[in-house]
């Protein structure tokens, strides 16, 4: 569903197991820090509401999205994290290197998931605007990193 008609912050919270055991990572993207520390911010908070303890959250960044996939990969290679959350925002610019990227990390995530097979989480925002990722990090569209915990979580109970 477009973001446009719903809040990445809403989601059912129904049939959730008991996370206050697991231990999640959190790879964190430095370019765009405005947007990816509310991200961050979002996942957290919704972590610890879902009963994940402070310090089971583990916190790592990297410079730039493309460079997600190999820290989620560190990340998921310790074997007592249970899920990966990917946070990072590529804005659209004039040329095709959003696409690339985009396209890299999309992929990348997923393989890294698939490699370790447990979860490893999209949340990165692939906007037009700086103005439409912060409507996406904490704004008027919610926050995509509520979704990535929510997201990993549910996975985790699958």
């Amino acid at each position: 569903m477009a973001t446009s008609l719903k809040s990445l912050s809403q989601y059912s919270d129904k049939n959730l197991l008991d996370m206050s055991k697991k231990k999640f990572g959190i790879v964190v993207s430095e370019w765009n820090d405005q947007v990816t520390e509310s991200l961050f911010t979002g996942a957290v908070e919704t972590l610890l509401k879902h009963g994940v303890k402070k310090e089971n959250i583990y916190r790592k960044n990297v410079p730039g999205s493309f460079e997600l996939t190999l820290g989620a990969q560190w990340l998921a290679e310790i074997k007592e994290i249970d899920a990966v959350i990917c946070l990072g925002c590529v804005i659209q610019g004039e040329t095709r290197h959003f696409d690339f990227i985009c396209d890299a990390v999309a992929h990348g995530i997923t393989n890294v998931g698939l490699k370790f097979n447990k979860p490893v989480i999209f949340g990165v925002l692939t906007p037009d605007t700086l103005q439409q990722a912060l409507d996406r990090a904490g704004g008027k569209h919610g926050n995509k990193g509520d979704e990535a915990a929510i997201t990993a979580i549910k996975m985790l109970g699958f």
